[in-house]
């Protein structure tokens, strides 16, 4: 039996969501999970079996909690019992946790499982602090084998209740999400398991040192899992946060690797990149930051390795790195926006151009200049040679690290805002060899992907700049002598610091590995690929297509024949891409399927009439295709690009008129055929599977086609109905006439155009408005993950159905999640 516990919850998730203002989210710091993540999440535990007791801090809904008890359910003969425990505040979500923490038990208790729940509407922090934990050493009263939990995301005020609570408890932390995981783990049993979704911060900087100390002395960190981007996971409630899932369990034990995975484009059924990487190079041994470094593929532990080889410390150079002192809110009075005697000149970091810093900035938005007094000299620093570097990125730029020479001003003292660092010689200014050197050093590829993978966040601090290794003194100011006062773009720069530091030829490798995927994601950006093509996983087949490698010019492109199977091991052997084995599927769908409609590959080019589960099954790159690529990045790009898009629209004309056709079986044996594509698929199996269990003996009155307007059209039976139907209407993709019950069933497959909304919803009580018979509104998906990317638009009063699990329907009712149908003739297949 498949249940849809977390699909139910998450309809409620959509509901309560849309009543809560922005100003109640941000108080409460707490985005509800996608029912997608709490699956995922739920699936990362490893030990289920005997008695279960599980935490739920913040519980929101429940959807965290669904999705736990819906794998317990799924391995339900080794479960003798589970007691839920949640915690929950927020007064609009508490009924519907509450319906969703009985509807859990009624699940489990339906397949002889002991269940039970507690739900406390109390602050977790407050009530934790009542049990008088110790700080990690003795178990408390109330200990859970497993918890889960998406905490709230919010600073911790100083002057704060659950500030004071928890430094009664000896627990020192920034942020909510911290202090809840820190309580969690208190609470856990020896071997117990936690897994949790959190803002990425914690991993790096001195603000979570307590924290990531504390956690890691108790806890075995055993898995990782990382998001490409930042505004997917909560993308309905438009939060943008680099957040992590993780796995730990409570033990003195380390194990012996970490599992990382990673996912290019929010997938969780299949995640795409998954490597095992030894636990002593995820956190280092004699790192006493205890920095958390996530490296999803090999060719990056390069980076690791070399960066590992420089020998100096900020110390041992004879430097410092400080935040800028300039906190301009703080010396509003002492701002000016021209510079006169009586003032110095102000750096922001819109004075950063290119390498180097250019004052006055052209077309200023900030002030340039701040008064110099008794009051303001103490925040300047005297004039000279600086290395500055902007405190603030996101993960998205094109740098994460982006640093400018300062040199001289005419001027005694200098003032440098708050939103810079800066490198200086104990107060002073430097070397100015040294200066160009550090810059080009720290503006290097090498330097900038090594900082992502411990950067949790979009602040570049100082702290995380002090602990780096850096080349020797002598080996930057050698480094600065040869960049001088020219301009470099990225490669030339790179080049010159590749040679001059003597960088190991497997770092530079990485490095340009990713360089190629960086220009195979601009190749489909430049020929209009569709924006799901648009990632990583579909830039390495273009260059495995194209048998670039790292190394390999693109005037170089050849075409070799590849299988899914030996693309993904060119992923791993050429670009240190490991993909999950459940990803080829994925691969093939949603790739190479795209590939093939837009003209870019050929399937099976050696024998077009390969059977389709040939395990012979490969691609080819298109012949028109292979000679574009072999004018990237030269003067006849652009031409060819454009003759290109001609050449790919006449093709595909004449593919489009040699499309074989569908076969299929409507419920009274009539065969028809749909052409090739688009949402016939769907028809297929909804004339096929929906229809005779959902509606035996019923008649098909209407089917469409993606190809024709109508296969079948029953006017007359219309008309005889007393249906009147508007000529200008647009139908349902599918009609049936169930005379047992006496409905007309709508039915839109979701690959057409959309769900059934409520727009949808009323243009078709419109239609079929002379109806005597009553209407029922179907929407069927391709797949259960499918239809979660769509349940925010789905009318209420309508009905889903899923092809890949055929014998189930929800029905959205307005308040709850009504049920599974599993008998149809025993009970109203369609509620």
């Amino acid at each position: 039996m498949t249940t849809f516990l977390t699909d139910s919850t998450d309809i409620t998730r959509i509901h309560v969501s849309s009543r809560l203002d922005l100003k109640q989210r941000s108080e409460l710091g707490q985005f509800l999970t996608p029912a997608p993540v709490a699956r995922f999440m739920a699936r990362q535990f490893d030990s289920l079996s005997g008695h279960i007791s599980l935490l739920d801090p913040g519980a929101g809904v429940g959807a965290l909690t669904a999705a736990f008890v819906e794998r317990l359910l799924a391995n339900s003969h080794q479960i003798e019992s589970c007691f839920i425990t949640a915690y929950e505040v927020e007064a609009t979500f508490l009924s519907s946790l509450k319906q969703c923490l009985i509807d859990c038990c009624v699940a489990l208790e339906n397949k002889g499982i002991q269940a039970n729940y507690c739900l406390h509407e109390k602050n977790f922090i407050k009530d934790v602090a009542e049990i008088n934990l110790p700080l990690f050493t003795t178990s408390s009263s109330t200990s859970f084998t497993h918890a889960i939990l998406n905490p709230p995301y919010r600073k911790i005020s100083s002057q704060s209740i659950e500030k004071k609570i928890l430094s009664k408890l000896g627990i020192e932390t920034v942020n909510l999400y911290s202090a809840f995981v820190w309580l969690t783990v208190l609470q856990l049993t020896e071997d117990g398991e936690i897994v949790a979704i959190t803002p990425r911060s914690f991993c790096n900087g001195a603000y979570f040192r307590p924290f990531r100390q504390a956690f890691l002395e108790s806890m075995g960190l055993k898995k990782i899992h990382i998001f490409e981007s930042r505004s997917a996971v909560f993308a309905a409630d438009n939060v943008l946060q680099e957040n992590i899932i993780f796995q730990a369990i409570k033990t003195k034990n380390k194990p012996e690797h970490i599992e990382i995975s990673n996912d290019s484009e929010f997938d969780l059924y299949d995640y795409s990149e998954l490597r095992y990487v030894p636990y002593s190079e995820v956190i280092e041994t004699n790192d006493s930051e205890r920095f958390i470094h996530i490296v999803t593929n090999s060719l990056e532990d390069y980076l690791r390795v070399q960066m590992k080889q420089f020998s100096s410390t900020l110390a041992e150079i004879g430097l410092e790195v400080s935040t800028g002192p300039v906190v301009d809110f703080r010396l509003k009075s002492a701002l000016r926006t021209c510079l006169d005697e009586k003032s110095v000149p102000l750096l922001y970091p819109e004075s950063m151009k290119i390498g180097k810093v250019l004052f006055p900035p052209k077309n200023p938005r900030k002030s340039i200049a701040i008064a110099q007094n008794q009051e303001t000299e103490k925040w300047l620093v005297r004039s000279g040679w600086y290395v500055l570097i902007k405190r603030f990125s996101a993960k998205e730029e094109k740098r994460r690290v982006v640093a400018a020479v300062c040199s001289p001003v005419d001027a005694p003292l200098l003032g440098i805002e708050n939103h810079l660092n800066y490198y200086h010689a104990r107060g002073q200014g430097m070397n100015p060899d040294l200066a160009r050197g550090l810059t080009a050093f720290l503006n290097s590829s090498l330097f900038d992907y090594y900082f992502r993978q411990f950067s949790g966040h979009t602040q570049v601090n100082a702290t995380d700049l002090r602990k780096i290794k850096y080349p020797c003194k002598d080996d930057l100011i050698q480094l600065g002598t040869q960049i001088g006062d020219s301009h470099f773009n990225q490669e030339q720069l790179d080049t010159v610091v590749h040679k001059t530091l003597s960088i190991m030829s497997e770092a530079t490798n990485a490095i340009q590995a990713g360089k190629r995927i960086e220009e195979a994601l601009a190749i489909l950006k430049d020929i209009s690929a569709p924006r799901e093509q648009q990632n990583e996983r579909s830039a390495l087949c273009l260059l495995a297509l194209a048998d670039i490698r790292p190394v390999t010019p693109w005037n170089q492109a050849t075409a070799p024949r590849r299988g899914i199977t030996q693309m993904m091991d060119w992923f791993r052997d050429n670009y240190g891409k490991q993909y999950a084995p459940n990803t080829r599927e994925t691969v093939r769908r949603q790739t190479m399927h795209q590939f093939v409609q837009m003209g870019i590959v050929v399937e099976n080019p050696d024998q077009p009439n390969r059977p389709i589960n040939s395990p012979k099954w490969c691609y080819q790159l298109h012949q028109q295709a292979l000679s574009l690529l072999k004018s990237y990045g030269s003067e006849q790009w652009e031409e060819a690009r454009k003759n290109y898009a001609v050449s790919v629209t006449n093709l595909l004309q004449d593919r489009k008129r040699n499309i074989p056709m569908i076969p299929v079986s409507l419920p009274n044996g009539q065969a028809i055929q749909l052409s090739s594509g688009g949402q016939n698929i769907l028809i297929k199996d909804i004339l096929e599977s929906f229809c005779p269990r959902f509606t035996p003996g019923g008649l098909v009155l209407y089917v469409g086609d993606a190809g024709d307007k109508f296969i079948i059209n029953e006017t007359q039976k219309f008309r005889e109905m007393g249906i009147e139907l508007d000529p200008h209407g647009k139908m349902p993709d599918i009609v049936v006439d169930y005379e047992k019950q006496d409905w007309l069933v709508l039915i839109e497959a979701v690959t057409s155009h959309g769900p059934v909304n409520l727009k949808r919803h009323n243009e078709l009580k419109q239609l079929f408005q002379s109806s005597l018979k009553g209407l029922v509104f179907v929407t069927a998906f391709p797949s259960r993950k499918e239809m979660t990317r769509y349940l925010a638009q789905i009318s209420w009063e309508t009905e889903v159905w899923v092809a890949d699990q055929p014998d189930h329907m929800i029905h959205f009712n307005g308040e709850r999640f009504l049920g599974l149908y599993e008998n149809p003739e025993k009970s109203n297949p369609i509620a």
